[in-house]
């Protein structure tokens, strides 16, 4: 097993039954010597799906049913925990935009529910999942999880710089095999002989969910609190990769969907002057650090070049034909 922070460790992930989640639970226990792993999700469905079709049975495992929505259930959930991972939240673009309190509910409330709570029980580290559309949002979705993303980084303000809590988040864009995510959909689809692409230009990050799992690791075991840290990836547009999975099929193009972008931003203008760049990622510190430790881990880095952006189509590194086959196969 790998050696890792977590070793001997009680972590607890929240959306532990979605496509995140279940391969986060899988990698932990075969990697690392956690003490205990605690699955929080409202579904108890898919709760038990997780314990018989993917034998996810291990006697290091508890299921809670709850929802991130009620406090209570938090403080309980969160007795004796050393970290979380928290990966539940409402995604779908036009559901959220039909139910937008619903999103607030769940995205905006359920994360100061999950802080609070965290800070009161003396979690050490907690970490949240965010995504490209937190960057300029366009959609309900994004300004939720923009918030959410302020609520994580600025958290930290309210423990105990030494040796309380401490809050980040990760930030990265399309998830290869994740529900509701287009490659599936393509591979559906071609056994219809159309592909349907919303617009050839666009063009997306990729990453695999092994990749943002071990992404989310990495950053739990090194964060000093309030960062966000965006991964490199490879970017593809939707022409090439409805090309390289269905290279027989006619494409179809059906139109840009409302609160879509034609390209993603992991990092914007606004936000290079706070953004170091590593090897293989971004560290972005807050606009306004109210307590920045006098050892910031990553003032040793370079910074970004002010002014420039992070996004999918000026991108300097694109995924080849063979790494996206690679990619599909796997699912």
């Amino acid at each position: 097993m790998t050696t890792h922070w977590l070793d001997g460790k009680a972590v607890l992930v929240t959306g532990g039954t979605g496509s995140f989640g279940r391969r986060f639970v899988e990698t932990v226990l075969r990697d690392y010597n956690v003490a205990r792993l605690v699955v929080f999700s409202r579904d108890e469905a898919k709760q038990e799906e997780m314990r018989t079709k993917y034998n996810l049975n291990d006697p290091r495992i508890r299921y809670f049913i709850g929802d991130v929505r009620d406090r209570d259930r938090l403080y309980r959930a969160l007795s004796g925990i050393d970290a979380i991972v928290h990966a539940a939240a409402l995604k779908q673009v036009p559901a959220l935009e039909y139910n937008p309190i619903e999103a607030v509910k769940t995205n905006i409330d359920g994360s100061e529910n999950l802080i609070n709570a965290a800070i009161d029980r003396g979690v050490k580290r907690v970490i949240a999942i965010s995504t490209d559309k937190a960057v300029n949002p366009i959609n309900l979705y994004g300004a939720t999880k923009l918030v959410a993303e302020k609520l994580f980084t600025q958290g930290n303000i309210y423990a105990d710089p030494q040796t309380g809590t401490k809050l980040a988040c990760t930030r990265y864009g399309n998830v290869i095999g994740s529900r509701g995510s287009v490659i599936p959909l393509f591979l559906q689809q071609r056994e219809k002989g159309v592909i349907t692409v919303t617009d050839e230009r666009m063009t997306r990050f990729w990453l695999t969910l092994d990749q943002g799992v071990k992404f989310v690791l990495h950053c739990l075991e090194n964060m000093a609190g309030g960062e966000v840290f965006v991964p490199k990836l490879p970017s593809m547009s939707l022409k090439d990769v409805a090309n390289v999975i269905a290279p027989d099929c006619r494409i179809e193009n059906i139109g840009i969907r409302a609160g879509e972008k034609l390209h993603e931003v992991l990092i914007s203008r606004n936000e290079s002057p706070y953004a170091y760049e590593l090897d293989d990622m971004y560290v972005i510190e807050p606009v306004i650090f109210f307590r920045k430790p006098a050892d910031w881990p990553w003032s040793r880095y370079k910074k970004m070049e002010s002014g420039t952006k992070y996004a999918s189509d000026t991108n300097t590194q694109w995924m080849s034909r063979e790494e996206l086959l690679a990619m599909a196969t796997s699912l």
